[in-house]
């Protein structure tokens, strides 16, 4: 059915400061990085609340003021910067703040520099609401000490996951003028999902060389908020954007089952503007996507195709977390959806894609090593009855990567993504990954 697949580059764009020329931010996604040779502090202000992080060449902390409260927030074990930092930065990515060092760069260049979160604080238990747009929109960046060669505007990424080709409605992939492939992707933030974000990305099908293009937020609830897994589609003369609520969950709290909680959804935007360059915010409103007969606390992962004039919705519902398997609903209209498949078999399997192949559509998924044995470390093909009728042969590395797959003439490209992590100890899970591009033997 499908060739087998053979790695052909191995890349992590990391960036911590995506310049910008304005000075207003749409969404709390925000950094200023500086070079420093010697002590340095950086500020975010916003109205009354002034957020602070220092460098004083041997240790690095944070302070946080808001009213007349003042709080200090400096890690026991990752505040001492173990190497010479070259460059620091201060990162807001949803509610949380946090500074990180540039270190390992030599006189020979900075090919081994790597950057290293030294502290943090998550400023939703302090009373701040960064994902406010009134907040944001007194937002403001200041540098004092030893800055040189400084840069603001939006923080970037730590790696890149959940990779997606954006797509026509018919699934066939949406290409650039100059031929390049586009994709969205997780921005990893220094954290756990609420702090990531969707970017847009060229991808060169020849060179394999990914160059950023821009960011998409989603409004609901009132904030602004860095939601991601996301389909990006050209429908007509305008865009559909389906994304899921990671920004905003809260797990569960096995422990305290009284304590509130926020599952994850998935929503839709529509917009005519361009999406696929630039920063936008946009109104989101949550997409019904049934799970009927199935037990499921959550949804995610949306991929949409229209196909024989029905349309196609690939997802993973969550029977706890983390316990999730592929689903696929069909329906006249996307307001009208009904349960297709699912495969309840699985207890770790996600990035259901939707794969136009022979005149068909088959289901991509990814088994990950937390499935039964027989169905791990695995790329599974489905029918549209959700069915397993071949696997896809490419190389199945750590964490879930997907089935992200691109046609190119009369050979394809396997876009995935690996669990490795980045920026030291303290962020903890969430910032991973690198990108594999595989191509057809």
């Amino acid at each position: 059915m499908l060739p087998e697949f053979k790695v052909v580059r191995r890349q992590r764009p990391v960036t911590i400061a995506v310049e910008s020329t304005s000075s207003s931010r749409p969404a709390a996604n925000a950094a200023i990085e500086v070079g420093c040779d010697g002590p340095v502090s950086l500020t975010f202000t916003s109205g009354g609340d002034v957020l602070t992080g220092r460098y004083d060449g041997r240790r690095v902390s944070l302070a946080v003021t808001t009213g007349s409260r003042r709080t200090n927030h400096v890690s026991r074990r990752h505040a001492r910067v173990g190497r010479g930092a070259d460059r620091f930065a201060l990162a807001l990515t949803g509610t949380v703040l946090t500074a990180l060092t540039r270190e390992g760069a030599t006189a020979r260049g900075t090919e081994n520099a790597a950057w290293v979160a030294r502290a943090r604080v998550d400023l939703a238990e302090l009373g701040i609401e960064p994902r406010a747009e009134s907040w944001l929109a007194d937002l403001a960046a200041s540098h004092e000490g030893a800055a040189e060669d400084v840069r603001t505007g939006a923080f970037g990424q730590l790696g890149l996951r959940d990779i997606r080709v954006v797509t026509y409605a018919d699934g066939s992939p949406f290409r650039d003028d100059d031929g390049t492939v586009l994709l969205t992707a997780t921005s990893a933030g220094p954290g756990f999902f609420p702090t990531a974000h969707t970017s847009v990305w060229a991808l060169d099908p020849t060179t394999y060389e990914l160059a950023h293009r821009g960011a998409l937020y989603f409004r609901r609830d009132g904030l602004v908020y860095g939601d991601h897994a996301t389909h990006l589609m050209r429908d007509g003369d305008g865009w559909v954007v389906t994304t899921s609520t990671w920004a905003g969950f809260k797990a569960p709290d096995e422990a305290d089952p009284g304590k509130p909680w926020s599952p994850v959804g998935v929503t839709i935007a529509r917009s005519r503007e361009d999406l696929t360059r630039g920063e936008h915010v946009l109104d989101a409103t949550p997409l019904a996507l049934p799970t009927d007969g199935l037990t499921s606390v959550g949804v995610w992962d949306p991929h949409l195709v229209r196909h024989d004039d029905e349309w196609l919705v690939g997802y993973v519902s969550a029977t706890r977390y983390f316990e999730f398997h592929p689903v696929l609903a069909a329906g006249p209209r996307l307001d009208a959806l009904s349960l297709r498949a699912a495969r309840t078999d699985r207890t770790a399997t996600e990035g259901t894609t939707l794969v136009p192949l022979g005149g068909t559509v088959v289901v991509g998924a990814s088994d990950g090593r937390d499935n039964p044995r027989r169905v791990r470390a695995r790329y599974p093909i489905f029918d549209l009855d959700l069915n397993e009728v071949a696997e896809l042969r490419s190389a199945y590395v750590s964490n879930l990567p997907w089935p992200t797959l691109i046609p190119v003439g009369d050979e394809w490209l396997h876009v995935a993504f690996d669990g490795t992590p980045y920026g030291g100890r303290l962020p903890g899970y969430g910032t991973h990954g690198e990108v594999l591009v595989s191509r057809s033997a």
